[in-house]
C-alpha cells in the first residue's frame, strides 16, 4: 500500500537527494554547495555562482575568465532561431518566448550524448539573454539588436542588448546579486519539472523546456509580475496600506508573500529589499519603494506573512528601466544554472521518477448496456 501523503503539493516528502543547495537548514537560509547565498551575493559575481553550482567550486582567476571568454562566444543565435523569433507576435508573453525559443534551439543544436551536458549548459547560459532580448527588441521596436555584445556579465549583456547602450556600473552589480540570489533552490516545482523529465534520459533542452513551463505559472516565478502590478496601482504608502486592507478583507490573494519552506523569513529577500533601496535613491523615487516597504509592513502585521525573494525585485528590476513581462525571464536566465546541475545530479545516479497515487474513483464495477445508461 502507497505511503500517505502528510501534506497536499507534496508537503514535507523527501523526494530525493541533492548536493546542490539547501533551504531552511543552514547559514541565513539557503546555501549553494555549502557557500551561504548571502556571502556569496556580497563577494561573488554571477558566473562564479555559476560555475560553482555546475562545475562543483568556485573558479579561481583564470578559470573565471576562461568561463567568462567561453560564454562571450556563445552568445550569437543561429538565423534560424532568429527567423522564429520573428515571428512570434509582440502580445505573447515573454515566458512563452524563452519556452519556444529554448526547444528551438534544441532542434538546431541536439545534445546527442551526455557527455556534452556542460557544454550545452554553457550555451544556453551564454545565449538566453540573446534570445529573449531579440524578440522583445524586434516584436516592440522594429530593431534586429546585436547579441554578440563585449559586456564582461550575463546581467550587463542582458542590459546592454535591452536598453541599447551599456549598463552602469551600479545596475550590472545589482544583476549579478539577482542572478545569484535566483540561482538555485532544491527541489522547487520547476527543478523538480526538470528532474522528472531527465529522469526518463531525456535530452537537456527537454528538460529546460519543461522547466520553463512550469516557472512561468504565478505561484513559482510569475510572482514577481504579479507584485509589480499590484505595487504599480497604489499611489503612496498610506494608499497601499488602506487597499491592502480591503484586499485582506476579501480574501484575495496577494503575491510575493510567504513561502512554502521558510517559515518567518526569506533570506534574498534582505538581500534584494537593500538594493532596492539603493536604487531607489539613484532615481528619486519617493514612492515605489515605499509603497513596498508598507506592503511589507502590512502583510507582517495581519497576516505574519514575509515578502519572498520575487517582491523587492519587481521594484528593483522597474528602477533599471525593465519591463514587467520580462521579470521572470530573467529568473529563467539564472535558475538555468540550478535546474542543468539537478539534470545532471539525476543522470549521475537516476533512477524514474514514477510516484503513486492515492485513487479517489468509483469501485470496479461493470460497463451496462447502452440502453441501460442515464
Amino acid at each position: 500500500m502507497a505511503k500517505q501523503l502528510s501534506g497536499a503539493g507534496l508537503r514535507g516528502q523527501v523526494a530525493g537527494k541533492t548536493a546542490l543547495s539547501t533551504v531552511g537548514k543552514s547559514g541565513s537560509g539557503l546555501t549553494y554547495r555549502g557557500y551561504d547565498v548571502k556571502d556569496l551575493a556580497q563577494n561573488c559575481q554571477f558566473e562564479e555562482v555559476a560555475y560553482l553550482i555546475l562545475k562543483g567550486k568556485l573558479p579561481n582567476q583564470s578559470e573565471l575568465d576562461a568561463y567568462k571568454t567561453k560564454l562571450r562566444g556563445m552568445r550569437g543565435l543561429p538565423t534560424a532561431l532568429k527567423e522564429v523569433l520573428e515571428r512570434i507576435p509582440k502580445n505573447a508573453h515573454p515566458m512563452d518566448v524563452l519556452r519556444t525559443g529554448c526547444s528551438m534551439l534544441g532542434n538546431l543544436e541536439m545534445e546527442t550524448s551526455f557527455d556534452e551536458q556542460q557544454d550545452v549548459t554553457d550555451r544556453m547560459l551564454a545565449c538566453f539573454p540573446s534570445i529573449i532580448c531579440y524578440w522583445y527588441r524586434f516584436s516592440h521596436d522594429g530593431v534586429r539588436v546585436d547579441v554578440e555584445t563585449d559586456d564582461d556579465s550575463i546581467g550587463g549583456h542582458f542590459l546592454h542588448m535591452l536598453h541599447g547602450e551599456k549598463p552602469r556600473e551600479l545596475h550590472e552589480q545589482v544583476m549579478h546579486v539577482s542572478l545569484i540570489l535566483y540561482a538555485e533552490h532544491e527541489f522547487n516545482a520547476s527543478t523538480f519539472t526538470a528532474r522528472v523529465c531527465a529522469s526518463t534520459l531525456s535530452d537537456m533542452h527537454s528538460c529546460v523546456t519543461g522547466a520553463i513551463g512550469s516557472l512561468r505559472g504565478p505561484l513559482h516565478g510569475g510572482a514577481n509580475e504579479a507584485a509589480m502590478e499590484m505595487i504599480q496601482g497604489f499611489t503612496s504608502a498610506d494608499d497601499a496600506e488602506e487597499k491592502m486592507m480591503g484586499m485582506l478583507e476579501r480574501k484575495e490573494k496577494i503575491m510575493g508573500f510567504g513561502h512554502a519552506i521558510y517559515s518567518e523569513s526569506d533570506p534574498r529577500n534582505e538581500i534584494i529589499k537593500q538594493w532596492s533601496e539603493k536604487l531607489a535613491a539613484d532615481v528619486g523615487d519617493d514612492v515605489l519603494y515605499p509603497v513596498s516597504v508598507r506592503c511589507e509592513e502590512v502583510m507582517w502585521r495581519e497576516k505574519k506573512l514575509f515578502c519572498n525573494a520575487d517582491f523587492f525585485h519587481a521594484s528593483a528590476y522597474n528602477f533599471m528601466g525593465i519591463p514587467t513581462p520580462l521579470f521572470t525571464p530573467i529568473f529563467v536566465m539564472s535558475r538555468l544554472t540550478g535546474w542543468a546541475a539537478h539534470v545532471m545530479e539525476q543522470r549521475a545516479d537516476n533512477r524514474i521518477i514514477r510516484p503513486s497515487a492515492e485513487y479517489t474513483g468509483e469501485e470496479l464495477r461493470p460497463v451496462p448496456a447502452i440502453s441501460e445508461r442515464a
